[in-house]
């Protein structure tokens, strides 16, 4: 007898690390279901899954408090365009990752339709605007945690958490040697390679790389470095080739686009926007130095709504500081420049940063492949649904 598979199912993705989470848990999903039908928001990622792409996730990427203010009427179409699409295509599943602010609007809002709506990448809620846990309790069928003190928070809110493991604790590596990469991008083995990584939204880029662009002059200026700028995939295609072409005419820093995990794999620092990249750059054991800005309007409101010790999740999961951390007023040329030339002549400091990583990455290791194990959870909730109805 044939399993059990849905007719459709709706999928949707707001940034280039949800994109990269859904597409793994698609594929997984299209092994058992081969027939079902995938549409929603969706990146490069999930196009290349099989899923109908009515959104494209950079129409929903935008980070900040007040920035998001000015892009509320392209998002609210978007909001409005997939909640249509939902209510007149009724999916059997509804799966949704990260991008809290919208997810959960869209969630509320379809929950009603009586669909199991899924929920990958919790929400940072212990962190930070705690409201959340209640429309979360009440519109998502699971919770999919990739940190295992998220699920404990959750559980004891009534929200049906699961810790899956974190995907890219397994996931994560180069695809080619050392060797082979510098050979490749024409880079030098006796010169250090610095990892510039600004974001994958335009909007931080935008942000960052005034910044960061003087830290790279400063830095040549006191060591002989090079430096490869790293990009997700399909940036280019979102924004234009001249986007980077043009900001870094003229310099040393050459830009690579879709080798993030060999950029950093084979550097000997990273210089990372704060987000998914700090984590992929510590489980590939890349010593590193984060950063983040925002307006100055978003980062006093954030101020009163944050309540942890640190922002970056490599030092909250270590509970320590084990990364600097340049934030606002103190992401400065300057200062990522000093940090990054005390790194690359301080052997001793990476090395140990090298090994702390080892065991956060061991840590978040698990004995199931996290997206077997996502695929597993969401497939039992499609079975409970269909036999209740």
């Amino acid at each position: 007898m044939a399993a059990l598979q849905p007719d459709k199912v709706f999928v949707s993705c707001g940034e280039s690390s949800g994109d990269f989470y859904a597409a793994a848990l698609v594929e997984k999903l299209r092994r058992h279901w081969p027939d079902t039908e995938w549409f929603g928001s969706a990146g490069p990622r999930l196009r290349q899954a099989g899923v109908e792409a009515l959104a494209d996730m950079e129409s929903l990427a935008v980070a900040g408090l007040v920035e998001v203010v000015s892009h509320l009427p392209r998002i609210h179409g978007e909001y409005r365009k997939l909640a249509r699409a939902i209510e007149s295509r009724r999916p059997d599943l509804i799966i949704l990752t990260d991008s809290p602010d919208f997810h959960l609007r869209l969630a509320r809002r379809v929950s009603k339709l009586g669909i199991p709506v899924i929920y990958m990448v919790a929400p940072q809620a212990w962190a930070w605007r705690k409201g959340r846990v209640k429309a979360m309790k009440r519109d998502l069928a699971a919770l999919f945690c990739l940190f295992p003190f998220e699920e404990a928070f959750y559980r004891e809110h009534g929200v049906p958490a699961t810790y899956i493991g974190h995907p890219l604790a397994r996931m994560a590596a180069a695809s080619s040697s050392r060797g082979e990469f510098l050979a490749r991008h024409g880079f030098r083995d006796d010169t250090p390679l610095v990892a510039l990584c600004p974001g994958s939204r335009k909007g931080e880029v935008e942000r960052h790389w005034g910044p960061l662009f003087d830290a790279v002059a400063r830095i040549g200026g006191a060591l002989s470095c090079q430096f490869a700028l790293a990009s997700p995939v399909g940036f280019s295609r979102r924004y234009g080739e001249s986007f980077f072409r043009e900001r870094i005419r003229g310099s040393s820093i050459q830009w690579i686009e879709g080798e993030t995990w060999d950029v950093l794999a084979h550097s000997d620092i990273a210089l990372a926007a704060s987000g998914t990249v700090t984590m992929e750059a510590a489980l590939l054991g890349t010593p590193l130095i984060t950063y983040y800005k925002v307006t100055g309007l978003s980062w006093l409101a954030g101020r009163f709504l944050v309540r942890v010790p640190f922002y970056s999740m490599v030092n909250l999961i270590a509970g320590r500081r084990l990364v600097h951390e340049l934030m606002q007023n103190e992401m400065t040329g300057q200062r990522l420049a000093e940090e990054a030339v005390a790194l690359l002549r301080n052997d001793g400091a990476r090395q140990t940063m090298r090994d702390e990583f080892l065991k956060l990455r061991k840590a978040l290791e698990s004995d199931e492949d996290p997206m077997e194990r996502a695929a597993r959870l969401v497939r039992e909730i499609f079975d409970e649904s269909s036999h209740g109805s």
